[in-house]
């Protein structure tokens, strides 16, 4: 279980197309390729570029007319599967909090 506080990293040996708004990733690792489709395609796009998985449920809550626990229950569904195909890596996000001396 992730929790939305958290953020997501791409880990290097993953290759990731766009195409037509759909996207095709490479896990270099396995060397199995996974899709997904334009709503995914989007889901991942905010991932990887805002500082939360909180942040991307709210993007995502204003960007379509979808319910509010649907869209938990599917964003959190596609993390799962995309952390344990090797896709991403979730980190806790430590913005805020000052570092350790």
């Amino acid at each position: 279980m992730v929790a939305f506080a958290d953020r997501v990293a791409v880990p290097s040996h993953v290759l990731v197309r766009v195409l037509d708004g759909e996207s095709v990733f490479l896990n270099l690792e396995t060397e199995r390729y996974f899709g997904l489709d334009e709503t995914g395609t989007r889901m991942w796009q905010l991932l990887t570029s805002l500082p939360s998985i909180d942040a991307v449920y709210q993007q995502l809550l204003a960007e379509y007319e979808v319910d509010a626990d649907l869209l938990r229950m599917n964003l959190e569904d596609l993390l799962q599967r995309l952390v344990t195909n090797g896709l991403l890596h979730v980190t806790p996000n430590n913005s805020g909090t000052p570092p350790a001396v």
